[in-house]
């Protein structure tokens, strides 16, 4: 065998690999996307829109009220709707060890509610 015609077939060989696989490949990244990574976009959308329009101070001004109050570490933010107004619910573990969840007026930074998350 020539080493051109050795060329041309591994060439079509690669050429056949490609087509087998690309469809595999396709099906994997158009599998639908996990309900809170949708979610999740949806949140953070929504907090920098409400940000642009002077809804809400920034997330560090919220978190720099939070830190005065509560010791521990944040594990979780969530931006929400509540009652007609935004509010940051913030999960902090505290130095004991118990999950502490704070619920902020995101327009004002006012502790609405501190709680242990039992």
């Amino acid at each position: 065998m020539t080493q051109k015609t050795h060329v041309k077939r591994l060439g079509l060989r690669l050429l056949a690999a490609c087509a087998v696989l690309y469809p595999a490949m396709a099906l994997s990244e158009a599998s639908p996307p996990d309900v809170d990574d949708v979610d999740d976009t949806r949140e953070h959308y929504e907090a920098r829109e409400a940000l642009r329009k002077g809804e809400v101070l920034p997330l560090d001004r919220i978190i720099e009220v939070v830190r005065k109050q509560f010791q521990g570490d944040i594990i979780e933010i969530e931006f929400e709707r509540n009652d007609g107004k935004y509010v940051y619910e913030i999960e902090i573990i505290d130095p004991s060890g118990r999950v502490v969840e704070v619920e902020v007026d995101a327009k004002t930074a006012e502790i609405l509610d501190g709680e242990d998350d039992d």
